[in-house]
């Protein structure tokens, strides 16, 4: 599937009429004739189709180069939409979206039998969001359909939080790209499990796993194990099966042992590999002697600037011909959690 050429639309999300620009309104007509455009959120940019059109939701697939047992997000502009896709809605998941929606919270509910296997990869549930961008909900509102939308990026590349992201992975591949600017978290959504008893964070985002706790009560809220994921079952949530978030060049994660990391990279280096090193402010002078290229991720005391910039620092890094990139970890509490969860997966070899 290709396109003579990608179609790029600039609006600004400060832009009060944004549902009815006509920028937005031609994407939401695309979308409407069963094309998929990529749009900015709060978390990334997606990659958003018609959910109740198949071949609409097969372009997605194909432009992506994405697993068909990958399950997709539906992305709604209004409470209403939920009722058409889910069978039920308990309890957990309406208190979660009650204080979450619109934001970076992917609620998992039983879906309705109209809802495409294709979407949910033959799952019995569907993944459902709200947004909290003005461009996204304008957009979604333009279609007048639920859209399925995972990230905008060649599947298992960093996702993009800018539209030229996209462009570079994507163009010629999509329709169109609406460029609203950067996104907000730099992360993907929180994806919560509510089809059991319990809610399950399937993986860690902008809305932490504290902040959960804070509505449903700890002895309601898990994480999963550390265990890799069963490649004959089919993840109900994105992020959890395959390789995800990786630039090209092998990424390696540092420690707190300072003296280990700069055996690590010297020791790269002697092999003749040229190195960058991702790290935060107050490290920069610890590893950039060591670094042939030193790249910021913001403040290690801000995990909110970390995350605003991961997958750009990671795509940039690449784009400096490094043959390895090492990386700083950081703590697991509130949004590090996220952070090192996407670390981790662009670390993984397999």
């Amino acid at each position: 599937m290709s396109y003579q050429q990608t179609e790029v639309w600039c609006v600004d999300k400060e832009d009060n009429q944004l549902t009815s620009h006509p920028d937005i309104q031609q994407a939401g007509l695309w979308i409407k004739k069963g094309e998929v455009i990529a749009f900015p959120t709060e978390t990334v940019y997606g990659l958003g189709g018609d959910a109740t059109n198949e071949e609409a939701v097969k372009k997605i697939f194909q432009a992506k180069g994405r697993p068909a047992d990958n399950p997709l997000i539906v992305h709604i502009g209004e409470r209403a939409q939920w009722h058409d896709l889910a069978a039920d809605i308990p309890e957990m998941a309406r208190q979660l979206a009650d204080a979450f929606w619109p934001g970076a919270l992917t609620l998992i509910v039983p879906k309705k039998p109209s809802v495409s296997n294709l979407v949910t990869a033959g799952l019995d549930s569907v993944a459902v969001r709200m947004p909290d961008h003005p461009v996204a909900r304008a957009l979604i509102t333009a279609a007048g359909v639920p859209v399925a939308a995972p990230s905008a990026n060649r599947s298992g590349r960093p996702s993009p939080t800018k539209a030229e992201h996209v462009r570079r992975d994507l163009d010629g591949r999509i329709a169109g790209i609406v460029d609203g600017g950067a996104s907000g978290y730099g992360l993907e959504s929180t994806v919560v499990d509510c089809t059991g008893d319990e809610a399950w964070i399937l993986r860690p985002g902008g809305i932490t796993k504290e902040e959960i706790e804070d509505i449903l009560g700890k002895e309601k809220v898990r994480l999963p194990g550390g265990a890799p994921a069963d490649a004959k079952v089919t993840p109900k949530a994105p992020g959890m099966k395959y390789r995800h978030y990786a630039p090209d060049a092998p990424v390696y994660l540092l420690t707190d042992n300072s003296t280990e990391n700069e055996r690590q990279m010297n020791e790269a280096k002697r092999q003749g590999s040229t190195i960058a090193v991702l790290a935060s402010e107050e490290r920069r002078d610890e590893f950039s002697r060591c670094a042939d290229v030193f790249l910021s991720l913001g403040s290690g005391s801000r995990l909110e600037e970390v995350s605003a910039s991961l997958y750009d620092t990671l795509r940039r890094a690449d784009e400096s011909g490094v043959d390895i990139i090492f990386c700083e970890t950081f703590s697991r509490e509130g949004l590090g959690l996220a952070i090192m969860n996407r670390l981790e997966k662009a670390a993984a070899r397999t």
